[in-house]
Order: C-alpha cells, then sequence, then structure tokens
C-alpha cells in the first residue's frame, strides 16, 4: 500500500510538466501596479497629444493635417492603449480582492476610473460591460452615462478602501506615481470626483455643492498633484513624452508646435496682457531676417507654416532646464492638480451663488500655476494687478474662469472636456482653417478602424459632432 502511495503520488509530480515555475501565466500584483500607474500616465498624454490639437494649444506645421482640421482620423493606439491599461487594473483588482489586498485596490480603482474617463470623453458610448469577457468576441456597447455611474461608484469604492484598517499587501515602490502613499491616493480620488461630477454643469442634475464637497477633499498644495516623474536616458520610451517630443522636433521630426490660438492668448493679442508663462514654454522668433523677428509666432491650425521654415520662427514646445513642460527626460507630466482643483471650485462656488469663494479660488489657481511653473513672484503680482485678470468678485465670470484655466491646463486632455463644457467660446477661438467638419468644432473622435472592422454590428451610428451625454446644446 506504501509503495502505491508513493509511486501515485510521485507520477503526479513528474508528469506535471506543463507547470514552470520560471514563467508564471499570471502577472504579480506588483509587476500589475508598476504597469499601471506608469501607463496611466502615458495614456495621458496619448489622449492628450490628440485633444491638444482640438483645443488649439497644438497645431500641425503641415496644412490641412488629419488631426488638426479634425478629419477622420483612427485613433486606434489610445483606444487599444486604455483597454488593455482598464483590463490589467480589473486584473489587479481581483488578485488583490482575493488575497485580501484594499491598499492595492484602492489605487487601482481610482486609476481604472481615470482611464474609463479617458475613454469615454474620447469616444462616447464604448463596450465595457461585457468588454473583458473573454468569451464576447464582439461586445455590445455601454452608454456614456453609465459608464459615468461607474466611474463615479469606482472612486466611491476606492476612497473606502484606501481608508481600511489592514490591507494583506500595500505597494511601495511598484507605485510610480505616489510609492504607496494612501493618503495622496485618496486625495487624488476626491480630485478626480470633482473632475467628473463638474461635467454635468450642462445638466439640471448639476450639483455644485456636492462638487465643493470632493474639492474640499482633495489637493491642498501643489505638491499634492497627482503626475508621474518619468526616467532619463536618451530616445527611451520612458522619458517624459513632451521633452521627448521637443527634442524630436529640434532635430526636424517636426512636432510640438503651438497654435496660434495659445500664442495671442499668451502674448497680450487678445486678452491685452503679457502672461509670463509664455517665456517658460517657449521662445520667440530667432531668425533676424524674418519680419517677425523678436516676437512669438503660433502657428494658424489646419494652415501649416507656410513658407517659413521648420525652425527658427514659429513657437514650438523647447527643451531646456529654464521651461517647463519640456524641461527634461524626467520632468513629471501632471494628470491632475492643485490649481485644477481651485478653477473647479471656482466655477463650483460661483453656480452655488458664492462669488467670494469663486473669486479666492479664481486667485489661488492662477497663483498656483504659475509658482507651479516657476514665474518669478514680482511677475505674478504683476500678472495679477492686470485690470482685466484681477476683475473683482461681483465682475467675475465663467469666462475668466476658464480663460485661465485652459492656461492651467496647458496639454492636459481634460482641456478638451471644458472647451466643449465652454462650447468652444474662448475669446476668438475660431475653427481650424480647412476644417474636415464645415466649421463646426469636433465633439467626438471617430471610433477606429479595428472596431469598425471587427465589432461594426454593434458601433453606434454617429458623426463627430455628436455628442458624449453631459454636452448637451
Amino acid at each position: 500500500m506504501l509503495l502505491t502511495f508513493f509511486m501515485a503520488t510521485g507520477c503526479e509530480d513528474y508528469l506535471d510538466i506543463n507547470t514552470d515555475p520560471n514563467n508564471p501565466t499570471s502577472a504579480p500584483i506588483e509587476g500589475l501596479m508598476y504597469q499601471t500607474t506608469f501607463e496611466t500616465t502615458r495614456n495621458t498624454n496619448r489622449v492628450g497629444s490628440t485633444t491638444s490639437f482640438f483645443v488649439q494649444h497644438l497645431a500641425s506645421p503641415n496644412q490641412a493635417t488629419g488631426t488638426d482640421i479634425h478629419d477622420g482620423v483612427s485613433y486606434g493606439n489610445a483606444w487599444s492603449q486604455l483597454y488593455f491599461n482598464i483590463g490589467d487594473l480589473i486584473t489587479l483588482i481581483e488578485q488583490a480582492e482575493e488575497i485580501g489586498a484594499p491598499y492595492y485596490t484602492g489605487p487601482a480603482k481610482v486609476m481604472k476610473a481615470y482611464n474609463l474617463g479617458l475613454l469615454v470623453n474620447m469616444f462616447g458610448d464604448v463596450p465595457y460591460s461585457e468588454a473583458f469577457n473573454p468569451e464576447v468576441l464582439q461586445p455590445g456597447y455601454d452608454t456614456s452615462e453609465s459608464i459615468y455611474d461607474v466611474i463615479l461608484t469606482t472612486l466611491t469604492e476606492a476612497i473606502s478602501e484606501l481608508g481600511a484598517t489592514e490591507s494583506a499587501a500595500a505597494p511601495g515602490s511598484d507605485d510610480m506615481i505616489f510609492g504607496g502613499d494612501r493618503a495622496a491616493w485618496t486625495r487624488t480620488a476626491y480630485a478626480l470626483r470633482a473632475r467628473y461630477l463638474n461635467h454635468y454643469s450642462k445638466l439640471p442634475s448639476y450639483d455644485p455643492g456636492a462638487v465643493l464637497t470632493a474639492v474640499d477633499n482633495a489637493f491642498s498644495s501643489n505638491a499634492e498633484d497627482f503626475e508621474m516623474a518619468y526616467f532619463s536616458g536618451e530616445g527611451n520610451a520612458a522619458e517624459n513624452p513632451w521633452y521627448r517630443t521637443a527634442v524630436n522636433n529640434a532635430g526636424l521630426l517636426l512636432g510640438g508646435w503651438l497654435s496660434d490660438q495659445t500664442i495671442k492668448h499668451l502674448d497680450g493679442s487678445t486678452y491685452g496682457v503679457f502672461d509670463p508663462r509664455i517665456e517658460l514654454i517657449t521662445v520667440p522668433v530667432a531668425n533676424e531676417d524674418h519680419p517677425r523677428f523678436g516676437e512669438y509666432f503660433g502657428t494658424r491650425n489646419g494652415a501649416g507654416r507656410g513658407g517659413d521654415p521648420e525652425q527658427g520662427v514659429r513657437a514650438v514646445l523647447t527643451p531646456g532646464a529654464q521651461f517647463f513642460y519640456a524641461a527634461g527626460p524626467t520632468q513629471p507630466l501632471s494628470i491632475s492638480t492643485f490649481a485644477e482643483m481651485k478653477f473647479i471650485e471656482a466655477e463650483a462656488a460661483l453656480a452655488d451663488n458664492n462669488p467670494t469663494r469663486a473669486y479666492q479660488a479664481y486667485e489661488d489657481g492662477i497663483r498656483a500655476h504659475m509658482e507651479k511653473m516657476g514665474v518669478d513672484p514680482a511677475d505674478i503680482e504683476a500678472y495679477w494687478n492686470e485690470s482685466t485678470v484681477s476683475v473683482g468678485a461681483a465682475n467675475l465670470t465663467i469666462g475668466e474662469i476658464m480663460k485661465e484655466k485652459y492656461v492651467a491646463m496647458f496639454l492636459n486632455p481634460e482641456t478638451w472636456n471644458d472647451a466643449r463644457r465652454h462650447d468652444y467660446q474662448y475669446q476668438g477661438f475660431q475653427a481650424p482653417e480647412n476644417s474636415a467638419l464645415g466649421g463646426e468644432m469636433i465633439r467626438l473622435v471617430r471610433y477606429p478602424d479595428s472596431e469598425l472592422q471587427r465589432n461594426e454590428s454593434n458601433v453606434p451610428v454617429r458623426t463627430m459632432l455628436d455628442r458624449v451625454f453631459w454636452d448637451v446644446q
């Protein structure tokens, strides 16, 4: 009997040849945490690289480039990377729940909510409830409104789990954003909650009081911003992508050209006030033979650079320690900031009939962003003392708030949500030349070719002028 037993167990171990301890079939939660924090930040840039043309932070140096003129471009890479990351986050949540690790599920749910927000605000209705079931090859589409319910519920769950008294495991260096700081993740959950609740501003269900409550629990200084620092290494995909864009442009792989709209917004042409932040983004015309020598010269969206050369004339993202967005390979990329919270507070307080609070938040937002960029304190005071900036609580309107938030959210995909909520009513704003939408402003991007080919029967019939649910006319 003993011989039979040992033979049976020995054969069982011997025949278990398909289990390789050096090649696990599932990623450990530490690896998933590292991957998803990194990819969440990269997805901010992937989406922002598109939406920055829609809001005219950036413009193409070439005439009638697809994204620049709102053509029917397929943004399949952004679509795929968002789904890949959400899928990894769902796996991370499931594995962390199995071992009882709410300190992992909390941050994962914050990131899941954020990536879902990027996805739905870019494409509108998208697959969700069936999208991560491997047995469903052609998932149905969920409404953008129902996904917002998921986003807000997920953030509520995250806040609760981050406040748990114990956890079987906790992130540390594998958390590329906050290093496992639960208080920081909790503040971020509230910040995102404030952002998404504020998206309802056009709807009867908008609740400015709920927005203000979320703001009160979010960031209290620039030091608490939701952002991630990158790594050094020339040509490395782990470098700050805006720095890499600026370096590539200097090497004549053109990109990072600033829109005429943004330059005029900052140089005093539109508002009659010179904004010192322009000096920390780009440089004026360096070509002494050019008629605009010494001026800041942007590029009109859709028009291209005309006969100007590739360098030395038009305003571009400029690399170097004296600049902010392309300062260096390790420069942090912001996802949500204290300055953003202040402008959200200003908007919600104004809607809540509290102009005094709104005005203070408006001032705080301007100062916070300027301080973060490293503007000289004397220049901050001079800018604030301009009559068209320091308008007084009784005269503050949504226009002033959005004008300043447009600068503070430079290159951030959230600016496109603001532009749509504000109906693109920035002073001097106009449709791109050679507009593919007949002069109308883009409201959603086209579904990617891969989805139209593989899931055509479920893809909603709509145009790029149709709207996400909160963007009502």
